[in-house]
């Protein structure tokens, strides 16, 4: 039986794959269905109407309109860290009551 871990790597290839299909790399718009569904609240609480052009330019190393794995992984590593942090923080607050 797979560890939590080894759960959520197959997780991040698994979701990955499904929204680039057989192309191996998500297009702009295939990011913004991925964003849409699996971090619905992201986008939603954006106040900049560009952040999305933004996080492709980002994301799209090569300037070829693709994200690949490598780059979808850093993605969801960057907002794992913020999330973290924010936790981290909250957790201190709370903890000061």
């Amino acid at each position: 039986m797979p560890s939590q871990m080894e759960q959520a790597m197959e997780t991040l290839m698994f979701t990955f794959h499904k929204y680039a299909g057989d192309k191996n790399h998500l297009s702009k718009e295939d990011l913004r269905v991925l964003m849409e569904k699996e971090f619905p609240g992201f986008l939603e609480n954006q106040r900049d109407p560009m952040a999305l052009d933004k996080i492709m330019k980002d994301l799209d190393q090569c300037r070829d309109g693709k994200v690949g794995f490598q780059s979808f992984f850093s993605l969801v590593a960057g907002l794992t860290i913020a999330c973290n942090d924010y936790f981290v923080v909250h957790m201190k607050q709370k903890g000061r009551k």
